[in-house]
């Protein structure tokens, strides 16, 4: 524990920069594991359920989440502003939302978690256009 934060959450401690480099490391290296282990352990599994494709668009948008992440993190490096900081809060909301509910879907094989997906791109989407915006304000 740091002293003089007491019981403080761990990502409080995190500089925004950081913690969008940290969490989009984080979230690219565990696309990775899991890509690989539903391309191995699991294929046969989801190819009987018809959910290849599902688990396979969760870790390509889980990458895209983490990719975006760091590029966040090292843009932040060299100008930090407030569209930049809610940025990375939405697209890691949005990394966490739209491949979570598609992995829950290829788990339990119960599509009403099909309704988070949405929300999670709607996440994405308005982190992507705070970029572009943050883009135009410098």
């Amino acid at each position: 524990m740091i002293k003089g934060l007491g019981n403080k959450a761990f990502f409080v401690i995190l500089k925004m920069k950081k913690f969008s480099l940290f969490t989009g490391s984080l979230i690219a290296g565990i696309s990775v594991a899991v890509g690989a282990f539903g391309a191995h352990a699991w294929q046969d599994y989801l190819r009987d359920i018809n959910r290849l494709e599902t688990f396979e668009t969760a870790a390509r948008y889980q990458m895209y989440g983490g990719l975006i992440l760091i590029l966040l993190g090292v843009w932040q490096m060299q100008i930090s502003n407030k569209f930049l900081k809610t940025a990375g809060y939405l697209v890691f909301t949005g990394s966490i939302l739209f491949p979570g509910s598609l992995y829950l879907i290829c788990i339990t094989q119960n599509t009403i978690w099909g309704a988070v997906a949405p929300i999670g791109g709607l996440a994405y989407m308005t982190g992507l256009g705070l970029m572009a915006y943050a883009t135009l304000k410098q």
